[in-house]
């Protein structure tokens, strides 16, 4: 794990890659969650990508800085750590919240962006009754009031059995995660509303969800895959939420083949070169 400051907040990020000069493919972590989501799906993709992981704001190693916090705040830190990375042209796979700043980052620097995998995500995600309902539930009695509800929209049911260690170490995750952290990024979720930006995105994307999400339902993503011009739209089957986590031979198998397959090369201005 490396760190780096940006505008005064510290990011925790890290960088794998096995060919050099390979894609950049930076994954971007969902609500509640940190980088270790994707441990099983990197080593999958590090064969062909750079991939760049990191957590967000309020998550993980990451300062929490100060929240509530908008999604431009998220895309602010992701502008920075790409500067400083020095990559341009990136492919975006945004998860859940993560699908948001990946849109709202093409609508800031579309420059950055070579293509986006929208998983489990949406233009516009929930109510801003319901936002401020979880926030008013978590400050009232932590996130472990809403543990069992989360869960069963992130994790089919199999996967919840309790002998299921992964299934223990995602709820130790979510549990372990700073409360204003948490609720800052549902305040961003509440008040972000992508709809008339979805519909100029020039570059080529992937919509993903698994059959049994909870969080954001097959009909959701794919309604925001109507919006982009040129979606594609894939379920993956045997998954809730959190697919890289409970299908990520499927999930990484799907993300391989969008970039391989159907992105081009293109100029920073998202055009066809």
């Amino acid at each position: 794990m490396q760190f780096v400051r940006i505008d005064g907040v510290t990011i925790a990020y890290q960088v794998t890659a096995t060919a050099p000069d390979s894609p950049v493919l930076v994954l971007i972590n969902s609500l509640g969650t940190d980088s270790r989501i994707w441990h099983l799906v990197v080593p999958k993709l590090a064969e062909d990508f750079t991939v760049v992981t990191y957590d967000k704001r309020g998550h993980g190693l990451s300062d929490l800085a100060s929240p509530p916090y908008g999604i431009g705040d998220h895309v602010a830190d992701l502008v920075g750590l790409l500067d400083h990375l020095e990559f341009s042209d990136a492919v975006l796979c945004g998860l859940s919240v993560g699908g948001l700043v990946a849109q709202g980052l093409y609508a800031q620097r579309p420059d950055l962006v070579k293509a986006m995998v929208l998983a489990d995500t949406a233009h516009k995600i929930g109510t801003p009754e319901m936002w401020s309902r979880r926030i008013a539930a978590i400050e009232e009695g932590g996130v472990a009031a809403i543990l069992d509800d989360i869960m069963g929209r992130w994790f089919t049911e199999p996967f919840r059995r309790p002998d299921n260690a992964a299934y223990s170490a995602y709820c130790n995750m979510l549990l372990r995660q700073p409360v204003k952290g948490y609720t800052g990024t549902c305040a961003a979720i509440r008040d972000a509303d992508f709809t008339e930006e979805a519909r100029t995105i020039r570059v080529p994307v992937l919509c993903v969800v698994g059959d049994q999400d909870g969080s954001t339902p097959p009909d959701l993503v794919r309604s925001l895959a109507n919006l982009i011009p040129g979606a594609q739209y894939e379920v993956i089957e045997g998954a809730a939420h959190i697919p890289c986590a409970e299908t990520p031979a499927a999930f990484a198998a799907a993300v391989r083949s969008f970039i391989i397959n159907d992105v081009k090369d293109r100029d920073h201005d998202g055009q066809a070169s």
